[in-house]
C-alpha cells in the first residue's frame, strides 16, 4: 500500500465456513474465475475478473478469520492507523480485532456506530 491511496478501499474479501462452494458460486453467479491460495493446510481464493485481475478474496472462516461476520468486508487504508483507531474509539466505534499484521502494515477490524464492520490498513 502506498501513501496515494489513502482513503481508498484497497482490498475486500468475505470469511464463510466453505470457501471452496462460495467461490464457486460467485463463478457461476458474476463470472469471476477462483484461483487458489495454499493457506498451509487449506486454500481460500483469490477472485479475478474475465481479464484476470484479482478483485477480492474468499476465504476460510479460520485462523484470524475465524470470529469475522460472514459479510463482505471492505479494506480501507489510513494515513495514521494508531490514529484512526484512537478515533474509532472516541467517536463511539469498536474495534473488534487487532492488530493484526499483514506484510509491512497492521489492520484492526472495526465496527462504526451504526454497527457496520470494515477493516482498516496503515
Amino acid at each position: 500500500m502506498s501513501n496515494n491511496k489513502i482513503g481508498e478501499i484497497v482490498w475486500r474479501d468475505i470469511s464463510v465456513e466453505n470457501a471452496q462452494e462460495l467461490s464457486s458460486f460467485y463463478e457461476s453467479v458474476v463470472g469471476w474465475k477462483a484461483e487458489p491460495v495454499s493457506m498451509g493446510d487449506y486454500q481460500d481464493y483469490n477472485m479475478q475478473t474475465a481479464s484476470g485481475e484479482v478483485i477480492a478474496g474468499v476465504c476460510h472462516a479460520k485462523g484470524v478469520n475465524q470470529n469475522l461476520p460472514s459479510q463482505w468486508m471492505m479494506y480501507v487504508e489510513v494515513a495514521d492507523i494508531e490514529a484512526s483507531v484512537n478515533a474509532v474509539k472516541e467517536l463511539g466505534g469498536r474495534v473488534l480485532q487487532g492488530p493484526n499484521h499483514y506484510q509491512d502494515q497492521d489492520y484492526y477490524v472495526i465496527e462504526d456506530i451504526a454497527g457496520a464492520v470494515m477493516t482498516i490498513f496503515g
